[in-house]
């Protein structure tokens, strides 16, 4: 309405013509909810939104589309402004190459630097929309678990970021992967994003990978609860502290790659209630983790480690 273009739209196009937006979703999302045309998953419209007055046009507080009905409505925008939107051009670029994940992924990567940067997990979570819808909704319904809700105390910043996810994708990621390998590279998330995709691309059973994170994090949580990813202190025999990626690494993924083997539940509360405190006294454990210790450096000893102690 000020005559300013917006920026361009990237979308990916699939094979069967359908286009993947890449970059900007909110800006299309805000003008179709505003127009009172936005869908929700289930095919129900989404609220119509209203405007804000704004510096130059301050006219536009709270005036919304179109009246409901035959009505006439002061505060909705008159039928030469809505022309006008109707007629506005978005320039909107084409990614083609949909058969190559890489290619949507340097696409993020490089236009994510504006705004609110998006997390690497959200990132994710756009690539695995793009490469497995279904596999994206039961790897998001895995947040929802109660165990795991629980146990993982993450600020509210941080799941909003969904960090969350970000655990979970560790979980499954880094015990279907050669740990090995991950010495040897430098960024540690564009290894994990890549083997997130390659599994969403793959024949993965979500069915056993569900039943078993389900029960690390029911033993978890019955174990130490929200105590259960924090630093135990051995001079004040007590936890402390915040939740800690490198206790989770330990603690989560080891019992995860042994889950199957621990038929008693009761024991393996027991061992990991012992294992969150004898990591403290352990140089292997302890040599490899903190704030200056990088992901690619901790995780090669932190996981073979973790399979170690929880061995039934």
């Amino acid at each position: 309405m000020l005559g300013i273009p917006l920026p361009p739209v990237f979308v990916s196009q699939r094979q069967d013509g359908v286009w993947d937006v890449i970059d900007g979703l909110q800006r299309l999302s805000t003008i179709f909810q505003f127009a009172g045309i936005l869908l929700d998953n289930d095919g129900n419209k989404v609220e119509r939104l209203k405007l804000s007055k704004a510096k130059y046009l301050p006219s536009l507080e709270n005036k919304i589309w179109e009246s409901k009905g035959d009505d006439k409505d002061d505060d909705c925008l008159t039928q030469q402004q809505r022309i006008d939107i109707r007629r506005s051009k978005i320039d909107v670029n084409i990614i083609q190459r949909e058969s190559n994940k890489d290619t949507k992924y340097d696409m993020f990567e490089r236009l994510n630097t504006g705004g609110t940067p998006l997390s690497e997990q959200e990132v994710r979570n756009c690539l695995l929309i793009m490469t497995n819808r279904e596999f994206y909704k039961s790897f998001e319904s895995l947040a929802n678990n109660p165990d795991f809700q629980e146990s993982v105390t993450l600020t509210d910043r941080a799941r909003e970021e969904r960090y969350d996810m970000e655990l979970i994708t560790r979980f499954i990621v880094l015990r279907h992967s050669e740990i090995g390998a991950l010495a040897a590279r430098d960024d540690v998330n564009t290894f994990i994003t890549e083997k997130l995709v390659d599994l969403a691309s793959g024949d993965f059973d979500f069915a056993v990978e569900t039943a078993r994170f389900e029960k690390t994090f029911r033993i978890i949580n019955s174990a130490l609860a929200d105590n259960a990813f924090k630093k135990y202190v051995v001079e004040k025999s007590r936890y402390s502290g915040g939740f800690l990626v490198s206790v989770f690494e330990m603690i989560a993924i080891g019992l995860g790659q042994n889950v199957d083997a621990w038929a008693d539940e009761v024991r393996a509360q027991e061992r990991v209630k012992e294992v969150s405190k004898i990591i403290w006294h352990d140089v292997r454990f302890t040599s490899h983790q903190g704030s200056g210790v990088r992901g690619s450096s901790r995780i090669p000893h932190t996981i073979p480690l973790g399979a170690e102690l929880f061995a039934a």
